[in-house]
């Protein structure tokens, strides 16, 4: 485990005072094709298992730099990130951090000319087919498509019919909405063009929830988005475990059009769900 010295000063227009920056370079900055920016916060059940799908071995080939970016947990999270990241981020701040601020914090010091922004409670279904893809895309796709959409769902091993029933409806909802040129992408996995999304201005930090759903609208207006059926997402139940999905997608559907109506979320705080990790692969902290 990498124990952190002391923290590395950036210049003050990359992030504010309350972020404190830990370098632990294991991907030379030469190397950097893509940037995984995982946002966190009291993550220490999934963290670790999330982190084994990415190995430094993985990494190297692929030239991916590993970015944690902490809204201020107390449990094991921080040592876990520490042990396995390039860049981890530590918010000091007294108010509550939204996951818009946390990911585009990590955004502000990511090197790769691609962003993939991954939920703590999601991994690829395969992780090197995952980044050959995202690579391949990112040089060979043409510049006017800035960004992807990937199908979710939860993890065979933990999947109920009720699980692959929503998810297969929803994922091709969200298939659809791009295929009709509205832009949409779940949160669970954004990966972006790093130009198109400083151009568009990054997540809006003021919203707690349907920052994804705003973030999408945005990009759209700047070019195309595709649905990636080739990249499946694993997600956590966690959070329908505890409210279903019925509270879930209405919680969902009222920030979007509150989001797309008032320009903010109805949600004045997204709270968070850690019981329940997404898969059973070994924890690697």
């Amino acid at each position: 485990m990498v124990t952190p010295v002391a923290p590395v000063t950036l210049p003050t227009e990359l992030l504010p005072p309350a972020a404190r920056v830990w370098v632990h370079r294991r991907i030379p900055l030469e190397s950097v094709q893509m940037s995984l920016i995982i946002p966190t916060l009291q993550e220490e059940s999934t963290l670790g298992k999330t982190l084994a799908q990415f190995p430094l071995e993985l990494r190297e080939r692929y030239g991916i730099e590993l970015i944690i970016s902490d809204g201020g947990s107390t449990d094991a999270t921080l040592p876990c990130a520490h042990a396995h990241a390039d860049v981890v981020i530590e918010y000091t701040g007294t108010e509550r951090q939204t996951i818009a601020q946390g990911r585009n914090w990590g955004a502000r010091v990511a090197e790769g000319h691609v962003l993939v922004f991954l939920n703590a409670d999601s991994v690829p279904a395969e992780s090197d087919r995952f980044a050959q893809t995202v690579l391949r895309w990112a040089a060979t796709a043409p510049a006017e498509e800035v960004a992807l959409a990937c199908p979710i769902t939860v993890h065979p091993e933990c999947a109920t019919w009720k699980d692959r029933l929503f998810h297969a409806v929803y994922n091709r909802y969200i298939g659809l909405l791009n295929t009709c040129g509205l832009g949409m992408g779940r949160g669970e996995c954004h990966i972006v063009r790093r130009w198109a999304f400083w151009q568009v201005g990054g997540y809006d930090e003021r919203l707690a929830a349907g920052e994804d759903f705003e973030l999408y609208r945005r990009l759209r207006r700047l070019g195309k988005i595709r649905m990636a059926w080739e990249l499946l997402i694993y997600e956590s139940p966690r959070r329908y475990r505890r409210y279903g999905y019925a509270r879930t997608l209405w919680l969902w559907t009222l920030n979007a059009a509150s989001v797309l109506l008032l320009r903010r979320s109805i949600s004045r705080k997204w709270e968070p769900v850690r019981e329940m990790s997404h898969v059973p692969p070994p924890d690697t902290c």
